[in-house]
């Protein structure tokens, strides 16, 4: 045979073996982005044993992102973010999203985990009532930690933070919303209020009732000094007080949401505008849904059974608090241009001696 044939023989079954690989490589990779289902979502706030399960059962790799704040969370996605698909808002921050058409409507026949949603937490979500871009995700509210040893009679009221036999044993949260919320419900107004005179009533409660009592405000580290016996007395959410609190203390810890109303939360799943993987995407919402998937979530963080009806049944740990103590509270809503105005009177409340 001519060299020179034999030669470009090889040439071309090399370049076909070339091309094949290439395409393998290439099909597999494109394979793996499609079975990769991005998250944006608060820190640790979906169980591992669910993640790896989805993961098993569709076949597919769950890479998260975190953020802190809903703030933190819209600035990234108003800047242009792109590449997540399913995403985690508040109720307030929901509504701005629907508001600047960011969010994709969702397929509800691809959603038949949605018989599974509570009517009261539908009830409560007057922002996406027929849930036509939100799913939600839990609906809880902050309460107050009560070391039962160290105060043995107490109303469940934030009229607790008004005793001043507890001064300076207690802390309330560093949020301009719940604590100005709170104490609008405590004054028998809604959370949301924007009426002066209401926010005065409000102010003044934390000014000159509440403040001159509490040790100092503490979003943070709060739930570490009440389970070390610095507080008594905190304002804060029940997963983070519980956490901290030893076994065997445990039964020293009294966890309520008052009586009069507070401010509550829905955390929803969404799907935002050019996701590339809604299919994928909606699996995983409708999967979250799933009574007995969703049971891991409830035991995961103490929580009762606010959004899923059938999950109950299936939870294996007793809640930090009950969903019915939920019936006064009130959803916070986006405030517009009064945010001014509650940042302006957050300041005085803040600073003011």
């Amino acid at each position: 045979m001519n060299p020179n044939v034999k030669y470009r023989r090889y040439a071309v079954i090399s370049l076909v073996i070339i091309l094949a690989l290439l395409s393998l490589f290439f099909y597999r990779r494109h394979d793996r982005e499609e079975k990769t289902l991005y998250l944006f979502n608060w820190t640790s706030y979906t169980p591992q044993s669910v993640i790896d399960e989805f993961e098993e059962e569709f076949g597919v790799t769950v890479v998260t992102d975190n953020f802190s704040s809903n703030e933190e969370m819209f600035s990234k996605l108003l800047s242009g973010a792109k590449g997540y698909d399913v995403i985690f808002p508040s109720q307030n921050y929901t509504s701005i999203l629907i508001k600047l058409d960011m969010l994709e409507k969702l397929d509800h026949s691809k959603l038949p985990n949605l018989q599974y949603i509570s009517p009261f937490v539908l009830e409560k979500s007057t922002y996406d009532e027929n849930m036509q871009f939100s799913v939600p995700y839990y609906m809880g509210a902050a309460g107050i930690g009560v070391n039962k040893a160290k105060v043995s009679q107490y109303d469940k009221s934030f009229s607790i933070f008004s005793r001043s036999d507890l001064k300076n044993t207690m802390t309330l949260m560093d949020d301009m919303r719940e604590v100005l919320g709170d104490s609008l419900a405590f004054n028998g107004f809604s959370v949301n209020s924007t009426d002066d005179e209401e926010l005065k009533i409000a102010e003044d409660t934390i000014v000159n009732d509440w403040k001159p009592n509490i040790v100092k405000w503490d979003s943070d580290g709060f739930a570490r000094s009440f389970a070390a016996g610095d507080f008594s007395v905190v304002q804060g959410y029940a997963e983070v007080i519980f956490s901290e609190i030893a076994e065997e203390d445990m039964d020293k810890i009294d966890f309520f949401i008052p009586e009069e109303g507070s401010t509550m939360y829905i955390d929803s799943m969404c799907i935002p505008k050019g996701a590339k993987n809604i299919d994928l995407a909606l699996e995983f919402i409708n999967f979250i849904q799933r009574p007995e998937i969703y049971a891991q979530f409830l035991d995961e963080f103490g929580f009762p059974s606010t959004v899923n009806t059938e999950a109950e049944k299936f939870m294996t740990t007793t809640p930090y608090y009950q969903a019915s103590e939920l019936k006064n509270c009130e959803l916070m809503e986006d405030l517009g241009n009064d945010t001014t105005k509650y940042n302006e009177i957050w300041q005085d409340v803040r600073f003011r001696k």
